[in-house]
């Protein structure tokens, strides 16, 4: 589908997933049809983490459906320079590890940019790579990504339509989205190897695909603005055979998403009058029991008059919604606390109730919800915090060899032996002294890293007030690579999260509904969840369990989305900054601080004082800040 005011095609799934077997489906018809026709089929390939998805489901399809790729011929879009095909960050390493691999590709057939070449030879190099392409009849599919500068391949903003393969000097925007691979930025190369925007045009067909939030604004300006060096991935729209996949969250900027009123006649459900309303208040200044119908008229929402009556009656509706949303008492009311007109929360009738607060991180749950989390434990229920990885990638090498000194010098100075602690402390030293950029930490190095975010991941848990032994550190098992990339979820995952699920038999769970964080790990850890909540349906507990979805992190949720909205006072604030500041290896410098620079307590309280300002604009009690929650369905999302 795509609209009048859309300058490339899009397609819109629930799921990213699902966008990904688009893709795949696209894929293998291809080749099964160039395979009819004998000739070979030639695809423009990609790394990052849109296409992992496209070729996991090819090599599922190659075990199960007999897919061939014996008559398949791949070039690689980009790679840095320099760049050693061997490195953890090689384009190379990663279509070996992702795709080549595991399918019956001839190794003769893959074309990668080759990142070790002379600097003086690039040139010649990149026209011989072009040659290649031209020889084996040109790209039939190309399949790309998108980075938040709107480049394609590692054209950066500034690169022309006409540009050809080269080599290019990465910009600082690049470098830093790139630094989780690098373990830093100052670790990511200056240069990368690239096919031009002019070269990718002339592929037969193009593929992008976006994913996340994070997306969004990039993705409305390639698709609805103008065409313009300053995005390159604008330069799509003279290209006749583009699609863009996208999931729900990559698509929210584009019009028919975000105004789909603007575009014609559509179906006034509850959630666009919601949001309609929300954003005419919002266009005009003024509060929403102050719009008139004029104001209405002005703005292009004539449609919704004529549905549903006066600007009044629309007003009082959405203006008591956004009011039974706020709650002072996220976890319910007891009987002594209840008053005559009291909005009824979900089972109310239950109270205390068991809450588990799921942490993809070990900071996540107080950089997030800290607020709510304070306030659960304050009205007496009974608060479990599960931190799901150990988050051992994001700490410093300097601070787990101060940790690993401070335990040699406690031992000496007590006159403690410990077997093989000097053998330890030796290994320590030598490794993150000779440690090069990006090399994996060892077993050793990694535990105490571990143990380093799991220690501060207690004392902001206890500074909110939870017990000690309602803390679960689960290590799930497809984070423990030491590496950026992450293992696929297994069974060990699902079956580590629904125990605990069985044991606590939660009243209410909480969980990361923030899925644009720089490595994904959001992403993959709220699938767990859902899986798992999926795996516990029919138990007898689980009927009067109900899923909250917070973000904070990385993106807020809008008013118009969100469903329970708690609100904090200024010392609720104060306490929550007190929490995060427990996390002192994520403080004043973290190690993936992704493209805010902020430090993650000033992100936190930024995104809620600002929901609590838009609120407040829209006419309701004014408060500190607002954390806001979602209530997930129980059906959408299960693999996200």
């Amino acid at each position: 589908m795509t609209t009048a005011n859309e300058r490339i095609p899009c397609q819109i799934f629930s799921r990213a997933s699902e966008a990904s077997i688009a893709a795949a489906d696209e894929i293998e018809q291809l080749i099964r049809d160039c395979e009819k026709e004998g000739r070979k089929c030639v695809l423009g390939l990609v790394t990052g983490s849109s296409p992992t998805g496209i070729y996991e489901e090819l090599v599922r399809r190659h075990r199960e459906n007999n897919l061939s790729f014996k008559h398949v011929i791949t070039f690689n879009l980009d790679e840095y320079f320099p760049m050693h095909p061997s490195e953890l960050q090689s384009v190379s390493r990663f279509m070996h590890e992702h795709l080549f691999d595991h399918i019956d590709l001839p190794p003769e057939q893959i074309h990668i940019p080759d990142g070790t070449i002379e600097k003086s030879d690039a040139s010649e190099y990149c026209q011989l790579y072009e040659k290649s392409i031209r020889d084996a009849g040109g790209i039939d599919l190309q399949i790309l990504g998108l980075n938040r500068t709107g480049h394609i391949g590692l054209n950066e903003p500034g690169s022309e339509r006409n540009s050809r393969t080269r080599m290019i000097t990465l910009d600082n925007v690049t470098r830093i989205d790139a630094a989780s691979d690098f373990f830093g930025a100052e670790n990511v190369p200056r240069y990368s190897i690239t096919l031009g925007v002019g070269t990718i045009l002339e592929a037969k067909r193009i593929l992008l695909l976006a994913f996340g939030e994070g997306k969004a604004k990039i993705i409305e300006k390639s698709v609805e603005g103008y065409a313009t060096s300053s995005i390159p991935a604008t330069f799509l729209q003279d290209h006749p055979n583009t699609l863009f996949l996208l999931d729900e969250a990559a698509a929210s900027n584009l019009t028919r998403v975000e105004s789909p009123w603007l575009l014609g006649e559509i179906n006034w459900d509850p959630a666009t009058i919601r949001r309609a309303v929300i954003d005419l208040s919002e266009d005009v200044g003024k509060a929403i029991l102050k719009l008139t119908d004029a104001d209405y008229n002005e703005q292009g929402l004539q449609d919704l008059l004529a549905a549903h009556g006066s600007a009044y009656d629309i007003n009082l509706r959405v203006f008591r919604h956004l009011q039974s949303t706020i709650t002072g008492w996220p976890g319910g009311k007891p009987e002594h606390e209840k008053q005559i007109g009291d909005r009824p929360g979900y089972r109310d009738d239950i109270y205390p109730k068991r809450v588990i607060i799921f942490s993809p991180h070990p900071d996540d749950d107080v950089i997030s919800m800290g607020g709510t989390l304070i306030r659960l434990v304050d009205q007496g229920h009974d608060v479990h915090i599960a931190y799901q990885t150990s988050g051992n990638i994001a700490v410093f090498d300097e601070d787990a060899l101060r940790f690993s000194e401070f335990v040699e010098d406690f031992c000496r100075e007590f006159q403690i032996r410990t077997e093989g602690l000097e053998q330890l402390e030796t290994h320590v030293d030598e490794f993150l002294r000779n440690k090069k950029p990006g090399m994996v930490d060892s077993e050793h190095v990694q535990k105490i890293k571990g143990l380093i975010r799991r220690g501060e991941a207690r004392e902001g848990a206890r500074c909110c007030g939870v017990r000690d032994e309602n803390l679960h550190f689960l290590d799930l098992p497809f984070y423990q690579t030491g590496r950026v990339t992450k293992s696929p979820i297994s069974n060990a995952d699902l079956e580590i999260t629904s125990e605990l699920l069985k044991k606590i038999k939660p009243h209410q769970i909480y969980a990361a509904g923030d899925l644009s964080d720089p490595h994904g790990t959001h992403r993959t850890c709220l699938s767990v969840i859902l899986q798992s909540c999926h795996e516990c349906q029919d138990e007898d507990w689980y009927s009067d369990c109900a899923v909250w979805l917070y973000r904070g992190a990385w993106q807020e949720w809008a008013p118009h989305e969100i469903e329970m909205a708690v609100p904090l006072s200024p010392q609720e604030v104060s306490r929550k900054r007190a929490a995060i500041f427990k996390h002192e290896s994520q403080k004043d410098s973290a190690l993936f601080p992704g493209s805010d620079v902020r430090e993650f307590w000033q992100r936190a309280e930024s995104r809620n004082a600002e929901t609590a300002q838009r609120y407040d604009s829209l006419g309701l009690a004014e408060y500190a800040a607002i954390e806001g929650f979602v209530q997930w369905d129980g059906v959408s999302g299960l693999d996200l």
